[in-house]
């Protein structure tokens, strides 16, 4: 029996993110290749010539798995029967912006939208947001979208843990794939904290194998953290085709489970666990079964690692302050 196509929403689907991403998601890399899928593409009115264009193209490509593409600039018909939303548009920081005024404009996005999935998504729809800042645009739209539960609203980290598993494989010479157990805790910003005290590489710890506690405990902290700033540095751009694909992972483990043993990072509202404050959306270690995710417990945690935890926690923290001053 063919499988029911599942409907998936992406924001700011003319954007580089976007253009990166419909093409993997069309392909089965996101929800899997028995999955059909139907599009639905939402950019903004000066960028609805653009998103034609990005619609032709998918047309052009005549991918198997895509049974329908809906682009447009209305965020009710955007919204509409959706069972996923990769929320991939937001307004950028610009030269010269203050952190409050792109917070207000991403308030008001955030909150238009999360008011049209509220009414218009199906029931049990899960939501990614990508746009930054991450963690806390998904605290907003779940301010305005409450039938959506809690635990179907996260932020993608999955970028950052991509990124620390990428450093460890090119520092070990091995393959990324044999690299387990990474760890991104807090908010996908530069306060965030990779942590490989709890990584390995065919079951050996990575820190053992790494032997250089001073490279792990600095340089590789700050190349994770910074990594998207380099990239812009390279290619005067930001990064596209590895956001895209770590979106692309995120869903994919959520929907289809993380193999036995594994783990990964994702931001998900917090429950107090490891001493994070409760009601932020933070960076966790987390497994996926059944279409849920599960934080997990009892991982040891040294003196150096809380003071990064609660730093990113702090920051999290000003965040939400900041967001919720944006409301009134």
């Amino acid at each position: 029996m063919a499988k029911e196509p599942a409907r998936v929403l992406v924001t700011g689907a003319a954007g580089q993110i976007g253009y990166a991403l419909v093409p993997m998601i069309a392909r089965g890399v996101m929800l899997g290749l028995d999955q059909p899928v139907i599009l639905h593409m939402l950019d903004i009115p000066p960028a609805a010539e653009a998103l034609n264009g990005v619609k032709m193209e998918l047309v052009d490509a005549a991918f198997p798995l895509l049974k329908g593409v809906v682009a447009t600039t209305d965020v009710v018909e955007a919204c509409t029967g959706v069972n996923y939303a990769v929320m991939v548009g937001g307004f950028p920081r610009k030269e010269g912006m203050e952190r409050k005024d792109v917070m207000t404009k991403n308030v008001s996005i955030y909150k238009s939208q999360a008011s049209a999935l509220e009414k218009h998504a199906a029931a049990n729809c899960k939501v990614l947001v990508v746009a930054n800042p991450a963690n806390t645009n998904a605290l907003i739209l779940k301010e305005f979208a409450p039938s959506i539960p809690e635990k179907n609203i996260t932020c993608l980290t999955r970028l950052d843990h991509n990124r620390a598993l990428g450093q460890i494989s090119e520092r070990l010479n091995v393959q990324v794939s044999d690299v387990k157990n990474a760890i991104i805790w807090g908010n996908h910003s530069s306060t965030q904290y990779p942590d490989v005290n709890h990584a390995t590489v065919g079951g050996k710890p990575v820190r053992e194998l790494v032997a250089d506690d001073e490279w792990l405990n600095g340089e590789f902290i700050k190349t994770v953290q910074q990594r998207g700033a380099a990239i812009i540095k390279a290619r005067k751009l930001s990064s596209a085709l590895s956001a895209a694909s770590s979106a692309c992972d995120h869903i994919r483990d959520w929907v289809l489970g993380t193999p036995e043993g594994t783990w990964v990072s994702m931001g998900v509202y917090s429950d107090g666990s490891y001493n994070v404050p409760a009601g932020l959306i933070y960076s966790f270690p987390v497994t996926c079964a059944n279409g849920e995710w599960k934080i997990v417990q009892g991982l040891s945690i040294d003196e150096f690692s809380r003071k990064k935890l609660d730093l990113t926690a702090e920051e999290l923290s000003e965040e939400k302050t900041l967001a919720y001053s944006c409301l009134s």
